[in-house]
């Protein structure tokens, strides 16, 4: 746990705060839901209540998430949203470099590939490029620079060329157990351009691949 993460938990766990009324607390859960600003007369009407309820419910609400929590209430266009608590702002930043950094973008070409190797595995880079029609030594690169294939060796032939396989991390990203449990090509496709559109990189064009 980093230095700030310990810290921040230790200032929540020493607010302290009490159980929730029904009302607020059937609030907080449809704010939780709700994709905008939420009224106070749809809330109103959500749960047939007056106005000074729901004042009492917002303001008991408000001040429960403001004893230490990772949601604070407040109040924006018009209506009431929860928001992440700005004093986790260091650490949700940290996540958010942390998941884009694992977010694999694969253009059609490299998914197009890396199905000809997960297919025929192991291959050579010419075998690769026998069956696709194109220049895939870019490409090869690509995938092995985010780990979704390896090299298992040299083929025992002339000019001793290189073999491809994939790797468990190709088989984590695909979601497959095993090799035995590929999907059809146009399945690993849909896979392979999720959860990002097909993204051509500069390597895939260099080697006059059609991966537009």
């Amino acid at each position: 746990m980093s230095k700030y993460v310990r810290r921040s938990a230790e200032k929540g766990s020493a607010a302290g705060s009490g159980p929730l009324s029904v009302l607020a607390s059937q609030i907080e859960a449809v704010l939780f839901l709700a994709a905008d600003p939420v009224p106070e007369t749809d809330l109103k009407n959500v749960f047939g209540t007056t106005t000074k309820d729901l004042t009492a419910a917002l303001e008991e609400l408000k001040e429960h998430l403001a004893s230490g929590h990772g949601l604070v209430l407040s109040s924006a266009a018009g209506g009431w949203v929860l928001e992440t608590n700005p004093h986790f702002s260091e650490v949700l930043s940290l996540f958010r470099e942390a998941s884009q950094k694992d977010r694999i973008r694969l253009s059609r070409a490299a998914v197009e590939t890396l199905s000809v190797i997960a297919w025929n595995q192991p291959v050579t880079r010419g075998e690769v490029e026998e069956l696709r029609g194109v220049r895939s030594e870019r490409v090869l690169e690509t995938l092995l620079s985010h780990g979704l294939i390896r090299i298992s060796g040299r083929k025992k032939t002339s000019g001793s060329p290189l073999l491809y396989r994939t790797t468990e991390r190709f088989l984590d990203v695909f979601g497959v157990e095993a090799i035995a449990d590929l999907p059809h090509l146009e399945e690993l496709e849909a896979l392979g351009s999720e959860p990002a559109e097909d993204a051509a990189g500069p390597d895939d064009s260099e080697d006059g691949d059609d991966a537009t």
